[in-house]
């Protein structure tokens, strides 16, 4: 039986002053090293296809979608945090959590769906990065794709996960271009924001598609699983850390940390998404180029509006989170595979003690390196990795949010009825943006 005034303490009471002094020293811990699953994943969601989302709506609507960002904040870290608390209480990952609720066959279509969206994801984002090399440097497209592809692998096989974390911290500091971006052109903060706070945007159906796209581009079924394998992959890396259900004592610091982290994590990416929407709203929207199809246009189109410092910050800030995105992808596709199979997994493990974990990762990498090298339209394969992002999405959402309320599961370290009510409104604004989206496409 869990030590009742441990839990209590978790739930928001307080923690008695035995928990507190029982608290790890991981709670003391510098600022920066408090940082991981939470920042690298909100990081991981503004992709090149998530900047492709976010340059376009700036485009074309100017400053008048800033408030999106605002809405989706809250509803961001609501299934974030219940995510990662599966993975930190448990110790095991969502497809191991849902195979305690769905029959096996559901769980197969839904590990399925993630990794084709995840595999068509990984080429578009390649595809992207690819594109804005060629333009900076010249040169042929495949060969960069196929490098950064090759890279991204090496180091995901390569390095144990304590020091590829590291790299991939460092990394969510490249988001920081996009401020640069919004610094060197001429941004009217007045109406910026205007546009977060009172709103005023003309409903049609061509509004209704952006803010459907936003709000999946911003709740990805990949992050849920990649934050939750991540806390999972930390117990392990901490050699007295233990999941939370074994080790109550350990929870009030470990949940503190968690909260603390996904806050942080997902603010700064709906922060960075911000500075995307003004620097496009401030440069080619103001400058009457409205329709941007890839965020290789975008950076291109940046160069005589706003000059080739915004240029080049636009193009290292793609490659920069192409690099952190592009593991979040495959990594978040292997441990889903890999659990389903019940093989041994984890980026801490060297490939001769998880060769089929890492033969997923490797096959899932250079699948969406094909793609990439053929030749299919980068945007297209966005749209496509984006349907089936928003089919899948809601039943996840489900499933995640069953999981974390689960007494069964959890034990008393379940979900609290803030949160839940946090991650279900967030389950409730993905089915009405599935709605919208499916009636928005059949009458265009």
């Amino acid at each position: 039986m869990e030590n009742p005034p441990a839990v209590r303490g978790v739930e928001g009471l307080g923690p008695p002053a035995e928990a507190q002094s029982a608290a790890p020293p991981e709670d003391r811990q510098s600022f920066w090293r408090k940082l991981g699953p939470g920042l690298i994943t909100g990081a991981a969601d503004d992709d090149p296809s998530g900047i492709a989302t976010y340059t376009q709506a700036g485009a074309k609507f100017g400053y008048g979608l800033g408030w999106t960002l605002l809405v989706t904040y809250p509803l961001m870290v609501g299934i974030q945090l219940a995510s990662a608390r599966i993975g930190r209480t448990t110790g095991r990952g969502l497809t191991s959590a849902f195979a305690t609720l769905w029959p096996r066959p559901v769980v197969a279509a839904a590990v399925m769906l993630l990794l084709v969206a995840n595999i068509v994801n990984l080429a578009a984002d390649l595809g992207a990065m690819a594109e804005v090399t060629r333009l900076a440097i010249g040169g042929p497209e495949a060969l960069y794709a196929l490098g950064f592809g090759a890279v991204s692998l090496g180091l995901q096989a390569w390095l144990p996960y304590r020091r590829y974390v590291r790299i991939l911290k460092w990394l969510t500091l490249s988001l920081l271009a996009y401020v640069g971006v919004a610094m060197v052109a001429h941004v009217d903060w007045k109406a910026a924001l205007s546009g977060a706070l009172l709103p005023r945007v003309t409903w049609n159906a061509e509004t209704v598609k952006m803010v459907v796209a936003i709000l999946g581009t911003t709740i990805s079924p990949y992050l849920f699983f990649w934050q939750a394998a991540q806390e999972v992959e930390e117990i392990e890396r901490v050699d007295k850390d233990q999941p939370l259900n074994k080790a109550p004592r350990q929870a009030p610091a470990q949940l503190r940390r968690l909260r603390f982290d996904t806050w942080l994590g997902m603010g700064f990416s709906n922060a960075i998404a911000f500075f995307m929407i003004v620097a496009a709203a401030a440069t080619l929207h103001a400058g009457g180029q409205t329709d941007v199809e890839s965020t290789a246009q975008a950076a291109e189109a940046l160069r005589p509006v706003a000059g080739d410092a915004a240029f080049m910050l636009f193009a290292l800030g793609i490659l920069g989170t192409g690099l952190l995105a592009l593991p979040v992808l495959a990594g978040s596709a292997a441990y889903a595979c890999a659990e389903f199979l019940k093989v041994r997994r984890g980026l801490e493990k060297p490939v001769g003690a998880a060769p089929a974990f890492y033969a997923i990762l490797a096959a899932a990498m250079v699948c969406a390196m094909g793609i990439s090298m053929i030749g299919i339209d980068p945007m297209k394969a966005l749209v496509w990795a984006a349907v089936i992002n928003s089919l899948m999405s809601v039943p996840i959402m489900v499933g995640v949010m069953l999981a974390a309320g689960s007494r069964r599961l959890m034990g008393d370290l379940r979900l609290p009825l803030r949160w839940r009510v946090l991650g279900w409104a967030a389950t409730a604004a993905m089915a009405v943006a599935s709605v919208a989206f499916v009636v928005t496409s059949f009458a265009a």
